[in-house]
Formats: C-alpha cells, sequence, structure tokens
C-alpha cells in the first residue's frame, strides 16, 4: 500500500478546470434534488452526496469517454461525472418513461452504456464482480477500455470485494476498484465494522497496488485514478484506490447525523473540497468570472433537465411486462 503525496502525473489548468466542472455539475444538482425535496416538486428516495464532488469528478476525467462504470445507488456523482445526459437521468429520478430506463429503473438503478454507466446496483457489494466481468469482456476484445467500480467502505467487507479483486489480480484485468471512503457504513462508524486499518491495505492480500489519496484534493485523486487508469490500459491489471472523503449530509435525504461527532462534521467542513478546488484554480490564475460563467451555464442545463422531466409522461401501463427477464408470450 502507498500513499498518495505529490501528484507524479501531473493536473493542468486546463485539467483541473475539467475537474472543476463535473464536481459543480454535481454540487449544483445536489441542491437541486433537495430543494425540490423540500418544496414537494418532487417525490422520491435520494441519497445526497455533498462532500463527495471532486472525488468523483478527478476520478472520471482521468477516463475516456467510452470507458466503463459501474456504482451504487448512492452513485449519482459518478453517472454525471461520467456523462450522463441529464434529461434522461432527470426523468428516470422522476420515473418518467423519457428517463434512460423509461422511468422503471429510479435512482437505485440508472443505467447508460452510451455513456459507459453499465450498471447502478441497488445491493450492497454487488457491483464488484460485475466490474470485473465487463474488464475481462474488455481484455477478451481488446477494446482497450478500461473499467471502475466506485463503492462504499461498507462493502470492502462484502465476500463479493474479496473475489473480484483476486479474480482481478489473477488475470491482470484493466479494472479500478475505486473505495470512496466517507467513513460509515451508513450509519455505522469505519472501525466498529472494518478490522482494517485502512481499505488499502487488503490491496497486499491480492498481489495489486493500493494508495489512500485525500479524494477531496483534486490534484491529488486525480494523479491517483491517472496512474490507475493509464497502468490498466497498459495491461498492467488492477489498482485499488482508497478515496478518503465523507459525506455531509444523511445516508438518505432528511436522516439525522447525529451519530456523527460534531467535533467529527466541524473537521469534515473545513476539509469541503469545493472551496478547496475554486481556491486552487484561483491561484493558477483562472479568473473568479470564468467560473461564475460555469456555474451559471450548469444552471441553465439543470432548469432544462428539470423541466423536461416534469413535463414527460409517466410509463403506459403495458411497460410492466416489457424489459423482464423473459418477455410474455401471448396464448
Amino acid at each position: 500500500m502507498t500513499q498518495a503525496t505529490s501528484p507524479a502525473v501531473g493536473c493542468d489548468t486546463e485539467t483541473l478546470l475539467a475537474i472543476f466542472r463535473r464536481a459543480m455539475l454535481i454540487h449544483r444538482n445536489d441542491e437541486r434534488f433537495r430543494s425540490l425535496l423540500m418544496s414537494g416538486g418532487i417525490r422520491l428516495v435520494y441519497y445526497p452526496v455533498r462532500g463527495q464532488e471532486v472525488l468523483s469528478a478527478a476520478m472520471m476525467t482521468a477516463l475516456n469517454p467510452d470507458d466503463y462504470l459501474v456504482t451504487t445507488y448512492r452513485g449519482i456523482h459518478d453517472q454525471l461525472s461520467k456523462g450522463i445526459p441529464l434529461r434522461q437521468l432527470w426523468a428516470e429520478f422522476t420515473g418518467k418513461e423519457t428517463g434512460t430506463c423509461k422511468g422503471k429503473g429510479g435512482p437505485m438503478h440508472i443505467t447508460d452504456p452510451a455513456t459507459g454507466v453499465m450498471v447502478t446496483t441497488g445491493i450492497v457489494g454487488s457491483g464488484l464482480p460485475i466490474g470485473a466481468g465487463l474488464a475481462l469482456s474488455s481484455q477478451m476484445k481488446g477494446d482497450g477500455r478500461v473499467t471502475v467500480v466506485c463503492f462504499g467502505d461498507g462493502a470492502s467487507n462484502i465476500g463479493a470485494f474479496h473475489e473480484a479483486l483476486n479474480l482481478a489480480s489473477v488475470w491482470k484485468l484493466p479494472v479500478i476498484f475505486c473505495c470512496q471512503n466517507n467513513r460509515y457504513g451508513e450509519h455505522t462508524p469505519y472501525a466498529q465494522s472494518t478490522s482494517a486499518q485502512q481499505i488499502a491495505d487488503r490491496g497486499v492480500g491480492y498481489n495489486m497496488p493500493a494508495v489512500r489519496v485525500d479524494g477531496n484534493d483534486a490534484e491529488a485523486m486525480y494523479d491517483a485514478a491517472k496512474t490507475a487508469v493509464d497502468r490498466a490500459r497498459s495491461g498492467e491489471g488492477p489498482t485499488l484506490i482508497e478515496a478518503m472523503t465523507y459525506r455531509m449530509l444523511g445516508h438518505t435525504f432528511g436522516a439525522s447525523v447525529s451519530y456523527v461527532p460534531k467535533a467529527f462534521q466541524e473537521e469534515a467542513a473545513r476539509a469541503d473540497p469545493m472551496p478547496r478546488i475554486r481556491d486552487a484554480l484561483l491561484k493558477r490564475g483562472v479568473t473568479e468570472a470564468a467560473l461564475i460563467d460555469i456555474e451559471t451555464a450548469i444552471e441553465r442545463d439543470i432548469d432544462d433537465a428539470v423541466q423536461f422531466a416534469l413535463d414527460s409522461a409517466y410509463p403506459p401501463l403495458g411497460e410492466l411486462r416489457q424489459d423482464v427477464l423473459a418477455m410474455e408470450i401471448s396464448a
């Protein structure tokens, strides 16, 4: 296991701006979902990702558009970073027929192969072997794609985690296991559920490179991600990334965070990734006006997507019999 410190790959200003755009897209979408839920404008189960914006934005910036992503039901930040269309995302979240899965998948099952969002899993840990399978497919076809599997710290205790890492290492699959360690498995603190001091330590047991990185630091996170992506694409096999972060809101929208010590919440607030990336860009000479322009454009796109979703129809009753395991045959 290695501890990521100073960047080795490097992150130029244009790349940092690309990360900022993705992170701000996540940030503003998260705000809009919560605002509409509070006002009664929409009704759905929502998993806030406030605090994890930069981690995902940096990871996906290191990928090619046709690379694969497998994420979890708490993965809207990953989906947006990977490039899923805003209109279709909002329509799917609100159960409309214009959504990525015709409104039948909902927030926990977002899928959009056109942008590489292959699977969103509702079962903790189940995405890891799926990601290994996608990587095996790419290896056999020689298509040059890399697969990223995103999961939480709690999923590292599932058997599928260990099976997937072992197989990926044995076969040198082009896959990156990105653990977004937000310190809590739903409501359980890391130390109460995980014996390893660090999840990255588990990479040693599977003979693969593993790195622990500050996921709230855009440059450090991009460096770790790009290094792993380049390694996978060149045929050198998988990498385990443990990206340290914190979700600043409850596991689900409206849930209490009273189980988190106040001192820890204050420490996490000081490490907020959004002001950090903004300050980094300003120090590089990017103007405040340029950043505001990006934010304004994002708000316009969200306005459009929300209206599109609200105006779209719900799927007809006949859709209940479509896209199931076996199509119903008329007698």
